[in-house]
């Protein structure tokens, strides 16, 4: 029986770490987009056991579309593309903007606290047989240390190669899976979601 396997993608960190390892400083904003869906289905194909995807959890902010319209709108676009699979959700919160944005950026706030709780919720409901979690964000250790060390699931981790690696105190572990920049060239998303469908 093939391994249950869901894939939390923490997508802010992932995008970011993306965009500084294999894309020019001058990169457009929009570049470094991966495909949450095909990032998935790669990371399942690495495992040594047989394994399906269960489900794939992309965890994001999203724009105010009072503050910042198009990023709103495009945003909107590419999760409904993204939400097209039934294995796909998408889980976002809105962003907090500072009072002296924009020229503070604007920030992800309880994204991290919803993936690590969904983490740890689902393993404890068995709703998986494994979770791989796609992020460098120190935020997430207790949350992984919990299920780890408290053999509630089993749970790897994954990151860019060259990005920061999280792991359990004085150990290796978890197994964490590391995405060289090619096979990064082949999960970007490359859809340009500021545009209206049919308007080219």
């Amino acid at each position: 029986m093939s391994d249950r396997v869901v894939v939390f993608i923490d997508y802010q960190n992932v995008h970011g770490w993306a965009r500084r390892l294999f894309l020019p400083v001058n990169a457009h904003p929009a570049d470094g987009h991966v495909d949450p869906l095909r990032l998935a289905q790669r990371l399942v194909r690495r495992r040594h056991r047989p394994s399906a995807v269960k489900g794939v959890r992309v965890y994001r902010g999203r724009p105010s579309p009072d503050h910042q319209p198009h990023a709103a709108t495009a945003n909107d676009r590419q999760t409904a593309a993204w939400q097209r699979s039934s294995a796909l959700t998408v889980i976002r919160r809105p962003l907090r903007y500072p009072a002296d944005w924009p020229t503070a950026p604007a920030q992800e706030k309880g994204i991290d606290v919803a993936l690590a709780i969904d983490v740890v919720a689902m393993a404890l409901r068995k709703e998986y047989d494994a979770a791989i979690v796609v992020s460098s964000d120190t935020d997430l250790m207790p949350a992984i240390e919990t299920v780890y060390t408290g053999r509630l699931g089993h749970v790897e981790l994954a990151t860019w190669a060259g990005a920061r690696r999280l792991r359990v105190p004085r150990t290796q572990l978890p197994w964490c899976h590391f995405i060289s920049e090619p096979e990064h060239h082949t999960l970007q998303d490359l859809t340009d979601y500021t545009q209206v469908p049919g308007s080219e």
